[in-house]
């Protein structure tokens, strides 16, 4: 499973928000634009999975995803493995000195969260028509 794969289960269907959204900015160079993760109500988020490089960047991503967008900074590390790696403590240790918020999900829950997605919109639909 890829980050790509996770970020639209953790984005839409736990913190409600919209996946990939691309937002532009100009500088002299010109226009350019960065790809958000997640974006929320109230945050911009950058999801990360644990043990990777490239999570190294996401507490710089979501504060610069932030300014643009006026939303709170927010990093999710997808965990595939239940233990903390040399990388979520850093990504953690960093967050916590720039406070953003930093949570953990593990990568199962996610998984489960979307096999269980139409069985639960069922169910909503089903109480909507029977006005519970």
């Amino acid at each position: 499973m890829t980050e790509a794969d996770l970020i639209p289960i953790l984005c839409t269907f736990l913190l409600g928000g919209e996946p990939e959204v691309r937002v532009g900015y100009s500088i002299d160079a010109g226009a350019h634009y960065i790809r958000i993760d997640c974006l929320t109500d109230t945050h911009a988020v950058e999801i990360g999975l644990d043990g990777r490089r490239s999570s190294l960047d996401s507490v710089q991503q979501a504060l610069f995803a932030a300014a643009l967008t006026g939303r709170a900074p927010m990093v999710v590390l997808v965990d595939t493995d239940g233990a903390e790696d040399p990388v979520e403590f850093n990504v953690k240790t960093a967050a916590g000195a720039a406070d953003v918020a930093y949570r953990v999900i593990d990568a199962d829950f996610l998984l489960r969260l979307q096999m269980t997605e139409p069985f639960r919109a069922k169910r909503a639909e089903l109480l909507s028509r029977n006005g519970s």
